[in-house]
């Protein structure tokens, strides 16, 4: 079968792709090359054939209609920050918050592992479409695998197959990505991007967020150094519409670092006293916003479902995200019932007496491991989601009001505060922290700088990224107020302040009414922050004295705080812009 009669593509669309793949056809040498279609008669194939490698486990169908467990090797669980490389020629574009090596050395270690690589395996070429069809920000992506749980997953996570050809301009504009698990060594793991070539070689890993290569590595690493030279940005933001009684609808973003509840926050249902209050998922991960016309800040998801953190999701903390998952999911790492359900800690219900753990063990409430990793994670349609919002497929994306920072911080950080100016903002976001999670591997708990969520996802020097940040400003009459929000301060007794979740709605409300010019606020040192009765409180019983713990700034704290943002903004002082200089003396004469 030829490539013209099975995508139904013109020559001149298809042979920069048809080059690419003949090229690492002849470096892995695969058994079988495999074209992904994206039809549904392809997607049976595959998960019959997932099952039969024992890839994959059917779940309990009555339960769980068209959903898949798969256990992935217990040291290959996580992103791998030390195993993740920017290439490119020059060291100092990469900055010092990246790992850098020399494309040309790299590219040639790269082949050396992927020589041969695919003997007995099939390779899976898999086209992929990074937001709606017909958007300007629109990005086609080839990946090249050996793993069929990539390309299953690939296909929840994107738009993938046919779609994805039909958007090719038949210029080679396409990102060309390889992997392939080799032997999960994770002496031989490397996760590796170029900006110059637009490309992308993961070797040695299975995990999503090391393979999946549309995710990370695309919409954020290499999307991030072209959105810097073509003038947009790729941020790793959740993107969402509240819409009031009146039928006015707000566009936010948000950037929150993994598992310090974007999920839960895009997805999040009002209290039942906000009646006639709606919000709807535009997406819950990652964001790519231009300059409009109209001088208003345009947002696409470019991503097509969700990629969530299981453990402490349930229909408490977030019960549009389980009613995601019922059908058509495939989850990862959870531990399993007896029956073939699901299960994780903080899923609704009474602990099971007995499961099979996520290493495949048997495992009781009376075992010292947890039944479920912590970073086990669900893979689910947004289609499935009760409350996505109708413009999510609209090409030109929509205005955004706000933009929301925020981190995991135990003490320092008020709940909400706004910025006093687009430079004061992209300073928070430039200076936030948060408690490191099982999201990343390493260290749990540490406090570490994330500016904009984006300190491991950054495909440049993060000064010259800032300073991105400042330049859009001049495109933008009507630009986004800039918040700061902390759902996770603690008080005295280690208990957290603030019940999060659902009641967030209200911070959320508040930073809307600030928008459209409807909330007073005071000025303080850091910021313009709510007065007690300045807040919705209807259906929350929240006492003053509450409150002032929870908005407290204790000088002293702050002191210690901007001694630790300057340890930070000095690793990357050779390119930081001087107006961020210039805030934090500000702040420091405020304080």
């Amino acid at each position: 079968m030829t490539i013209d009669r099975k995508f139904g593509m013109a020559p001149g669309g298809f042979e920069s792709v048809e080059k690419f793949v003949e090229k690492y056809r002849a470096i892995c040498e695969p058994d079988q090359v495999f074209w992904c279609d994206g039809s549904e008669d392809e997607k049976k194939f595959l998960l019959q054939q997932a099952v039969s490698a024992g890839v994959l486990e059917p779940l309990n169908q009555d339960i769980l209609p068209g959903c898949y467990y798969h256990r992935s090797n217990p040291n290959d669980v996580a992103r791998v920050e030390q195993c993740t490389y920017i290439c490119t020629p020059s060291r100092e574009d990469a900055g010092p918050t990246n790992n850098w090596a020399a494309p040309r050395d790299m590219y040639e270690k790269l082949h050396g592992l992927l020589r041969s690589s695919m003997r007995g395996r099939t390779m899976y070429v898999v086209p992929y479409l990074m937001g709606p069809p017909g958007s300007p920000l629109r990005m086609v992506g080839i990946e090249l695998t050996d793993s069929i749980y990539v390309v299953l997953n690939m296909r929840i996570m994107s738009r993938m197959g046919r779609v994805a050809l039909e958007q090719l301009t038949g210029k080679g504009d396409f990102n060309r990505g390889v992997h392939c698990t080799l032997n999960l060594d994770p002496a031989q793991r490397f996760i590796c991007h170029f900006p110059q070539d637009n490309a992308i070689i993961s070797v040695g890993s299975g995990y999503g967020g090391n393979v999946l290569l549309g995710k990370k590595c695309l919409a954020l690493r290499i999307g991030s150094s072209l959105g810097r030279q073509q003038g947009w940005l790729a941020e790793h933001m959740l993107l969402l519409s509240v819409e009031s009684p009146t039928g006015d609808k707000t566009y936010v973003a948000a950037a929150f670092p993994s598992a310090c509840g974007k999920t839960n926050f895009s997805m999040m249902i009002p209290p039942a006293s906000f009646e006639g209050w709606k919000v709807k998922t535009i997406g819950d991960d990652i964001a790519w916003m231009r300059p409009g016309k109209d001088g208003r800040l345009w947002a696409i998801n470019p991503e097509a479902g969700y990629f969530g953190v299981a453990p402490g999701t349930n229909f408490a903390t977030n019960p549009n995200a389980m009613r995601s998952i019922q059908s058509d999911t495939i989850y990862t790492n959870v531990a399993v019932t007896p029956n073939g359900d699901v299960w994780w800690e903080g899923k609704d219900g009474p602990v099971p007496e007995n499961l099979t753990d996520w290493k495949g063990n048997p495992w009781t409430p009376q075992s010292l491991e947890k039944a479920a990793h912590p970073n086990s994670r669900f893979t689910a349609p947004m289609q499935n989601n009760p409350a996505l919002a109708p413009e999510v497929n609209h090409p030109d994306g929509v205005p955004i009001s706000a933009i929301i920072f925020g981190g995991r911080r135990a003490t320092t950080m008020p709940l909400v505060f706004q910025s006093f100016n687009w430079i004061h903002g992209v300073y928070l976001g430039a200076t936030m922290a948060s408690e490191t999670t099982a999201a990343a591997a390493g260290e749990l708990g540490k406090v570490r700088r994330d500016p904009m969520a984006m300190l491991p996802f950054c495909g440049y020097h993060m000064g010259d990224y800032f300073n991105h940040w400042l330049n859009i400003r001049r495109e933008l009459n009507d630009p986004p107020r800039i918040f700061h929000v902390n759902w996770f301060r603690k008080g005295k007794d280690g208990s957290f302040l603030w019940p999060g979740y659902g009641e967030n709605f209200r911070v959320l409300k508040w930073v809307i009414d600030r928008c459209r010019g409807r909330a007073p606020a005071r000025e303080t040192a850091i910021g313009w922050m709510p007065r007690f009765n300045e807040f919705d409180w209807q259906g929350l019983p929240f006492a003053k004295s509450q409150w002032d713990e929870l908005m407290q700034y204790d000088a002293a704290e702050w002191r210690r705080e901007l001694l630790w943002q300057e340890e930070f903004l000095l690793t990357v002082h050779d390119r930081l812009p001087k107006e961020l200089i210039f805030q934090r003396e500000l702040l420091i004469s405020r304080l």
